[in-house]
């Protein structure tokens, strides 16, 4: 990774040093969260989506995930779909890159076909939630510039407060506020501003477990959408570390027989 080495030098330095510009100080936060949580290899899981309308009506989703790591690129995912009956047997395949746009297929087994997810349409809603097919996708590094806002606390955790903007013109998003954990360099909430950089979305992490002495993952993310009263929980469970997943495990062809 670029700046690979000076990032490790750096963060054995207080992030407070002013020798840094807010854009470095940005980039130097932004790959930490990254080298933490590299080398895991493979993960399954089991979540379940719950969905609420402006008016409070719900209807709940349950749903299994993997996920690759793959060296030098993002991760691949699969999302499959296993209640209700209506949904049943729909899946997303993403490969998430550096650089360049991502690849995301779903599969929607009523019309028994496979359809690509157009870059141009990443930035909307995910089967009807209040998360959108760019959020599905691994956040890596190199998909955002970065600047440092400040020190400060959220819910009583001591944070960095870092601006994101995404280098994609077809993301949905102008920018992104994102609250990391000082000690442990997770996000614990994110806010996301429109085109119109106006405030359109919130999502806090919540319930952090550890894996494999090292790698942090959130029980709950919950997306409430301020301009339509919308939210989306969704909610882990049966996490499986280093489960012998391969790449054959990701292509086209394991959408369909992902039932």
């Amino acid at each position: 990774m670029k700046l690979f080495l000076t990032t490790l030098l750096l963060v054995t330095i207080p992030l407070a040093a002013h020798a840094l510009t807010p854009e470095e100080r940005g980039l130097v936060i932004a790959q930490e969260i990254e080298r933490r949580d590299t080398g895991f290899h493979d993960f399954k899981a089991t979540m379940t989506m719950l969905l609420k309308n402006k008016h409070g009506e719900e209807s709940l989703r349950d749903m299994r995930n993997q996920t690759l790591e793959v060296e030098n690129d993002g991760d691949k995912t699969l999302v499959v779909f296993d209640q209700p009956r209506d949904v049943k047997g729909t899946a997303l395949l993403s490969f998430s890159h550096k650089t360049g746009d991502d690849d995301q297929w779903l599969y929607l087994p009523a019309l028994k076909r496979v359809k690509r997810i157009a870059s141009r349409n990443k930035s909307g809603p995910f089967m009807g939630s209040e998360f959108a097919y760019e959020d599905i996708s691994s956040q890596e590094v190199e998909k955002y510039t970065y600047k440092f806002i400040e020190e400060n606390d959220f819910e009583g955790i001591p944070t960095y407060l870092l601006e994101r903007y995404p280098v994609d013109s077809n993301s949905g998003y102008t920018r992104q506020q994102v609250w990391v954990d000082k000690e442990q360099y997770i996000p614990l909430k994110i806010d996301y501003y429109d085109r119109k950089n106006a405030l359109l979305k919130t999502l806090v992490f919540r319930g952090y477990q550890q894996y494999l002495d090292q790698y942090w993952r959130a029980d709950q993310m919950f997306m409430e959408n301020h301009q339509t009263g919308k939210s989306t929980l969704l909610s882990w469970k049966k996490y499986v570390f280093q489960a012998g997943l391969t790449d054959g495990d990701f292509n086209k062809n394991s959408l369909k027989r992902a039932r």
